[in-house]
């Protein structure tokens, strides 16, 4: 086990009142990755919120084929190993084949599994033998409960490292919904509950480009409403993609949340989380009320 994922995973899962997951969609250049994990350190430094930077190498789950990716493993590796050193901060990154996971497991800290994969034994069993964190999204296709299933195949491949990931859930052809009960009934894969509050509000492939075909579109106007009611219910983590420019982003601009805006929406989620008590299961009194 990599004693330094261990501390990292205890630290996570101390975190008040919550941890952040965060960064732009994709790598677009050195130079944009460079910037926007100075920029979203010196906001959760500010208000000592934990932060795991994100960005990834290759989106290789995009609606059209025209769609840009990113630079590619080697590349995107670099680029992320460099955001490690120059700003102390931790990274997680997505993996979509089982052959890029010890590569990746070299410099990422927590490896993410996407949500259309979130049952591939394969995949899940090559993550976990990295030794790192494993942040496993929930399909949209998925029950909450077969997240239990998927954390299991973490742990029997020798990794207690891993975390689960409410995503949203299809709601007919073009359109996610959240549905806030998800939040309890993942705590059931017994690790932390992380919401995804940006890909939640996507609208798969529900954008017509003007030279045919179709791009995903999203609500970005709602995203402060699905994180405010994940913090209140007790998430364990918040993850956010995060952009300087979002409509000029050239992946998920629709529901990247905008960097001068962050500082001012973390402050009313930990104003939020500090005086829920959402971490902890009610008592209900079923016994018969006397007067």
């Amino acid at each position: 086990m990599d004693a330094s994922s261990v501390a990292l995973f205890g630290q996570l899962k101390a975190a008040q009142p919550f941890f952040l997951l965060a960064g732009p969609n994709v790598i677009e250049s050195e130079e944009h990755v460079m910037k926007m994990a100075k920029h979203i350190k010196a906001i959760t430094t500010k208000l000592g919120v934990p932060l795991v930077f994100k960005s990834s190498f290759d989106k290789a789950n995009r609606t059209s084929s025209k769609s840009f990716r990113g630079p590619g493993l080697e590349e995107g590796l670099k680029i992320l190993e460099k955001v490690k050193t120059a700003y102390g901060i931790p990274v997680v990154t997505d993996v979509h084949e089982s052959w890029q996971c010890e590569a990746v497991g070299r410099v990422a800290d927590i490896i993410q599994i996407p949500a259309f994969l979130c049952r591939q034994t394969d995949l899940l069993v090559a993550a976990a033998k990295t030794g790192k964190i494993i942040n496993i999204k929930k399909g949209q296709f998925c029950a909450p409960s077969v997240m239990a299933n998927s954390a299991e195949k973490i742990r029997l491949a020798g990794n207690q490292n891993v975390m689960v990931c409410e995503r949203g859930t299809m709601f007919g052809y073009n359109d996610l919904i959240v549905d806030p009960r998800n939040f309890e009934w993942l705590r059931e894969a017994n690790c932390p509950v992380v919401a995804d509050v940006t890909h939640a509000l996507q609208q798969p492939a529900g954008k017509k480009l003007d030279g045919g075909g179709v791009a995903s579109g999203g609500l970005r106007e709602l995203i402060p409403c699905i994180a405010r009611t994940a913090v209140a219910v007790g998430v364990d983590g918040i993850f956010m993609e995060v952009h300087d420019d979002p409509v000029n982003s050239p992946c998920d601009g629709p529901t990247q949340w905008p960097l001068r805006n962050l500082e001012e929406l973390l402050e009313e989620l930990i104003a939020i989380a500090r005086v829920t008590k959402g971490k902890k299961p009610f008592n209900i009194d079923l016994t018969p009320f006397k007067e």
